[in-house]
């Protein structure tokens, strides 16, 4: 009689771990088709089922056996084709459109791109471009533009060559009793990036003339700079630079 009554308990807890077993599986299920069908295209073709593929999506099972619909976005584009055997084949390429921002860290790694096309500046269309707009694509415009990097929040962005390199040119009519001085706010504080010419011959910075801010002096002989120079009334004095 106590035989029975060890079994009976033992059969008790099989039955008990069983069903806890069985209410763990239904908490994992597989989610209902009703559910599904809302990330899912509207026509998915199967192998053999005769359908065809209207919109292409990839199905996966996660670890609890859920059926999902992988989606893609932020410039991965989903191609899928139809093959001769009903089958689809899904393939991703890079393109579209960016829906975040996105960044790339290349933070000790090396970034770059293979296979870039060197420019002819003899071909058509390679000259620097006049007619760039903000925001354009490709095919709206023509020549070249540069790609530069906004610091500030490192997004990729393009100028035009004529905004990269400012400068100027003025002419001025020199007197023998006088200085010529020119004063300009885009004029650069680097005699590197200034030339000044007489009568078109070259003049040497620091000693035909100064470069002092943003105002270039040529002195009147006579005076006590070292860039003291020789005017006859009429010369004329070149200034150009670039910045």
């Amino acid at each position: 009689m106590k035989k029975n009554v060890t079994f009976k308990n033992g059969g008790y807890k099989a039955v008990l771990i069983l069903s806890l077993a069985l209410a763990g599986l239904s908490t994992q299920a597989q989610e209902k088709t009703a559910t599904i069908a809302k990330q899912a295209p509207t026509t998915m073709g199967q192998i053999g089922d005769g359908t065809a593929a209207t919109q292409g999506s990839v199905r996966v099972i996660d670890n609890k056996g859920t059926i999902k619909y992988l989606q893609v976005k932020n410039g991965i584009t989903q191609i899928t084709n139809t093959t001769a055997d009903k089958g689809i084949v899904t393939t991703w390429q890079l393109g579209g459109t960016l829906t975040d921002d996105t960044y790339i860290d290349a933070t000790g790694k090396v970034f770059g791109l293979d296979g870039i096309k060197l420019v002819d500046p003899a071909a058509p269309g390679m000259a620097a471009s006049a007619d760039a707009t903000d925001k354009s694509k490709h095919g709206t415009g023509t020549g070249l533009t540069l790609l530069v990097r906004n610091e500030a929040t490192g997004e990729t962005m393009k100028m035009k060559f004529a905004d990269l390199v400012n400068g100027g040119q003025t002419l001025q009519t020199a007197t023998a009793a006088a200085d010529v001085t020119f004063t300009d706010a885009t004029l650069p504080a680097n005699v590197q990036k200034v030339w000044v010419y007489r009568n078109g011959a070259k003049l040497v910075a620091g000693v035909d003339y100064t470069l002092t801010g943003t105002t270039v002096k040529v002195n009147k002989a006579g005076g006590t700079d070292p860039d003291d120079y020789a005017f006859v009334d009429g010369d004329k004095i070149e200034i150009q630079w670039v910045k």
